[in-house]
């Protein structure tokens, strides 16, 4: 349908219920409507992610949402300028893992490969995935390669890719399912730059063969540089309580998380935060914080805090023992889950391995105000924004209380109670989230769907902050990956949390909090958001069923209604 300002949107996709997915007719139109959307934002607008044919609007309620499509569409929309171009080249050296697959994809040798890399000029076309990552268009049409048909878990910082009509640089390590052909030592985001992508939409990008990198004395290769103060974890000098924690073991994993950065999609940077924010939220309510304050988010127990001085903590999140030992190391006492407790000065609290769930939030009376980056103290996974992962000796500041704030009373565990929806299944009991259709669930058929939620899904050891890989039951004969009933590659496209976006080898991954910001395979459906704190807290092995729900009373629907959204012959 066209618009006014000449801008044309083919269609509005709900991704999830608390977003919206816009197909446009062209990159122009792409460019048009987010920055009008950036200029003047809609109700309860929290983030716009521009991709190669599509807007991503996301929202903070379900309300605004449902009335946020009737407003896109009667939007008057004037083009937006570029930015000047610059010209940006990136000494590359060709040894990538999959350049032998490219050749034999596109029939070339794999010297003609590379000729064809390097003899015409990328554009930077938008940006996404990650901090720094860049999608360059317009190449040598002859590298449209498609996709991997399993992602890598991680593919090195540097790495120099194709992936369908586009070609980039990964800025830092991360998962991806593009074809690797050679590698950069290019630092391609960096925060101490007025502009921290090295590539900008509309630059010119020529890659040049080189057949070694030489040393540079910027940030490591693909890293994500925040600023000093950003990891600094001593207490200031002039601050006025003195307290804090030492890290005495932070076990497998233990991050500083908020509420996350909202608002940075257009960066590539993902909202990231709590993995579990409802646990994290119950931690701070305990000790009287307000809910956007840092706590520390464990994975699988191992942590041992000691107070310098005296300190009120809360644990939530995770089940399992927890224990304060006195200075001499010779008496203990149970520390409680789920209600505040002191402390005190040369006191250790240790967390055991936990019997339900697997994230412990941790949240000190005071907070923990390490500067933030991006307006957030979380660490981000993906993108490597944000304080670094604690480790043994680290100090953490307690911040001075002001006003009086009571602490909270005992509260029921975040987890809920065995059984039904909405709560973390014991051992083999199945936990059950719900989900609605997702923005590209045409790219797949009713048997699809009816697999999606008939099987028994398991994680896989796979799974971390970016998202939770699935496995069928090798035990059941019945079950089987998801299969599509289009062909072809899917244009790379916003993304939220919850996504369940299905490669080609037709098993899921559930993104959580550190996902890439966009994606190149259909999302099948999206996990509410009321049930992603359960799904943070799947262990290895969990067992998971999905139901879909209408999106407004998130009610199961009957098997018509379910069998409505994926009609047979979907082109």
């Amino acid at each position: 349908m066209s618009r006014g300002g000449g801008t044309r949107v083919r269609g509005i996709r709900p991704a999830g219920t608390r977003a919206l997915l816009v197909e446009l007719e062209s990159l122009s139109d792409v460019v048009a409507l987010s920055a009008e959307l950036r200029t003047r934002p809609l109700p309860g607008q929290v983030d716009v992610l521009a991709a190669a044919a599509t807007v991503l609007v996301r929202f903070a309620r379900r309300r605004e949402t449902v009335a946020a499509e009737g407003l896109i569409e009667a939007l008057d929309l004037t083009h937006g300028e570029v930015p000047d171009a610059r010209t940006v080249t990136i000494e590359t050296v060709y040894d990538g893992e999959d350049l032998a697959e490219v050749a034999r994809l596109t029939g070339l040798s794999e010297d003609a490969v590379i000729k064809a890399h390097t003899g015409t000029a990328w554009t930077g076309g938008f940006g996404g995935f990650a901090p720094g990552f860049t999608y360059l268009v317009g190449g040598d049409p002859v590298l449209k390669v498609p996709r991997r048909s399993t992602p890598r878990t991680a593919v090195p910082a540097g790495s120099v890719a194709l992936a369908g009509d586009y070609s980039a640089v990964y800025p830092r390590e991360s998962p991806g399912g593009w074809q690797l052909i050679g590698r950069t030592n290019a630092v391609m985001w960096d925060l101490a730059r007025e502009s921290p992508a090295l590539i900008r939409p509309g630059d010119s990008v020529w890659f040049k063969p080189v057949r070694k990198l030489i040393a540079t004395t910027s940030p490591r290769d693909g890293a994500v540089e925040t600023k000093p103060e950003a990891t600094d974890q001593v207490p200031s000098p002039t601050q006025r309580n003195h307290t804090s924690l030492e890290v005495r073991s932070p076990g497998l994993q233990s991050l500083l998380e908020d509420l996350g950065r909202p608002g940075y999609a257009d960066l590539g940077v993902s909202v990231s935060g709590a993995a579990d924010p409802r646990s994290a939220r119950q931690a701070n309510r305990l000790v009287g914080n307000p809910p956007e304050v840092a706590v520390i988010e464990n994975l699988f127990g191992g942590l041992e805090l000691v107070a310098r001085g005296d300190a009120v903590l809360a644990l939530a999140g995770a089940e399992l023992p927890a224990a304060v030992v006195s200075p001499d190391g010779i008496r203990d006492r149970p520390a409680p889950l789920n209600a505040p407790f002191a402390l005190l000065d040369r006191e250790t609290l240790t967390l055991g391995a936990p019997f339900r769930g697997v994230r412990s939030y941790v949240a000190v009376r005071g907070g923990i105000p390490v500067e933030p980056v991006l307006g957030s103290r979380s660490t981000d996974t993906m993108s490597g924004i944000g304080p670094s992962a604690l480790d043994s000796g680290a100090r953490l500041p307690v911040g001075a209380v002001s006003g009086v704030v009571p602490v909270g009373a005992p509260e029921p565990s975040s987890l809920g109670a065995p059984g039904g929806v909405g709560v973390l299944g014991h051992g083999t009991t199945p936990t059950l989230l719900r989900i609605t259709a997702g923005p590209r669930q045409d790219w797949f058929g009713p048997d699809a769907a009816a697999a999606l939620t008939r099987s028994v899904w398991f994680t896989t050891n796979e799974s971390n902050r970016i998202g939770v890989r699935l496995a069928t039951d090798p035990e059941d004969s019945a079950a089987q990956p998801l299969h599509r009933v289009r062909d072809g590659e899917l244009a790379s496209e916003g993304v939220v949390a919850g996504s369940l976006q299905v490669p080609p080898s037709g098993l899921p991954v559930l993104f959580l909090a550190d996902h890439p910001v966009t994606g190149g395979y259909p999302v099948i459906a999206v996990v509410v958001p009321q049930d992603l704190p359960l799904a943070a807290q799947l262990p290895p092995g969990h067992p998971i069923r999905f139901v879909f729900v209408d999106p407004d009373t998130l009610t199961p629907l009957g098997a018509e209604d379910t069998a409505a959204l994926f009609p047979e012959g979907t082109p």
